[in-house]
């Protein structure tokens, strides 16, 4: 008999099962038993701030810059009841907790524990695919046990990182995606191939993948509350309210989603945006919401650890016309002051003809990995999601 390594010993093989069809309702569509897991780990970057330093533990802090113009880039569990969270502007913070820690990003220290994070999700299959650096998609259709194999990378990451994260195991991306938020913190949840059409049919359309606050109200007032309403609706119908989208949607409503889980995924652009209360026509205030939108951006910049040369500026009019005005840099952008001035400029050279604006985006492209010899690329600004 073969003597095993010490990793086979602490990770052993699981034998795999022949592929075998399901056959839903009439209703769903077949889909091939595909065993996707979603990792997510839990307030990535507070966690590691608070495993690092005791005096955090169980206090409210936020990573992020506490200015007048900063955002948080995440919040802790203990801040959250608050109403602290991802992307809310740091003065706002503040106010809803008085005894909130704001506490500098350290990239480095994330990008060096994520990596150990990646390494584990190796040991299991090479169908990885990072979204950031504290989330991805695995496929795992060889093995035996989905579920078995979620619990078992949560219990390495916790012993081998002393941080904890959320899996959801299910058929596809989208419904994978979604069953990873349903018991965090430290959560484990399982959408199985019979619960689909059920589960589906109760899920409020704010918690289907692509759909934010401004696409969920549209929805609300064409009647369209949860995954049965919307899968009364033709796809036809879906496209001509929600363009290109409604695709996409017609699938969801239906628990299908066929997107392959893709180790070399290249993005191609990374953006940020937001939708205001009113529209407006001050200067002031379009460059204070600029603001929030470019601080929001850097992080997910440095989340994704993604760089880009062309910044691109997006507005959107009152009467739903849309401009973008871009410039395209010698080197990707190096530094938040660097998207500061580039992004400024680009605002105070665009002429809004009289009119009030009512949306302002932010996006930077053009990354070389994506594309060595281009020199611009297209944008499509769908930003209409942001992470919790």
């Amino acid at each position: 008999m073969s003597k095993r390594s010490g990793a086979e010993k602490r990770h052993p093989r699981v034998r795999t099962t022949p592929f075998l069809p399901i056959f839903a309702s009439e209703n769903t569509a077949i889909m091939a038993q595909r065993k996707i897991i979603h990792v997510d780990m839990d307030a990535f970057f507070t966690s590691v701030e608070q495993r690092d330093n005791p005096a955090y533990r169980g206090r409210p802090i936020a990573v992020g810059y506490d200015g007048p113009r900063g955002v948080v880039a995440t919040a802790s569990y203990e801040a959250r009841p608050y109403g602290v969270h991802s992307a809310l502007p740091s003065a706002v913070a503040r106010r809803l907790c008085p005894s909130l820690i704001f506490v500098p990003a350290r990239f480095e220290v994330y990008k060096e524990v994520s990596q150990q994070i990646r390494a584990i999700f190796h040991r299991y299959t090479e169908l990885v695919e990072p979204l950031s650096l504290d989330e991805a998609f695995l496929d795992v259709s060889h093995h035996r046990s989905a579920t078995l194999v979620a619990r078992e990378i949560k219990a390495a990451i916790r012993a081998e990182t002393g941080l904890t994260a959320s899996a959801g195991i299910s058929v596809n991306k989208m419904l994978a995606k979604i069953a990873s938020d349903y018991r965090k913190p430290d959560g484990l949840f399982t959408i199985a191939p019979a619960q689909v059409e059920e589960f589906v049919a109760a899920l409020p359309v704010e918690r289907f993948f692509g759909i934010g606050e401004v696409t969920a109200e549209r929805m609300h007032r064409l009647g369209i509350r949860t995954g049965a309403d919307l899968r009364h609706w033709s796809e036809e119908a879906l496209v001509h309210h929600f363009g290109k989208a409604g695709h996409a949607y017609y699938g969801y409503a239906r628990g299908i989603d066929e997107r392959e889980v893709t180790p070399n995924r290249i993005r191609k652009s990374l953006g940020a945006e937001t939708t205001f209360a009113e529209d407006t026509g001050d200067r002031g205030r379009l460059a204070f919401e600029l603001a929030g939108v470019r601080d929001e951006l850097w992080a997910r910049l440095q989340r994704h650890e993604f760089a880009g040369r062309t910044v691109v500026l997006k507005l959107k009019f009152d009467d739903f016309r849309q401009i973008t005005r871009s410039r395209t840099l010698a080197a990707a952008v190096a530094s938040a002051e660097e998207l500061r001035v580039v992004s400024e400029e680009l605002l105070a050279a665009t002429d809004l003809g009289g009119h009030r604006v009512r949306l302002i985006g932010l996006t930077v492209g053009n990354s070389s990995e994506a594309c060595p010899e281009c020199v611009q690329l297209c944008f499509d600004f769908d930003c209409d999601q942001r992470k919790p």
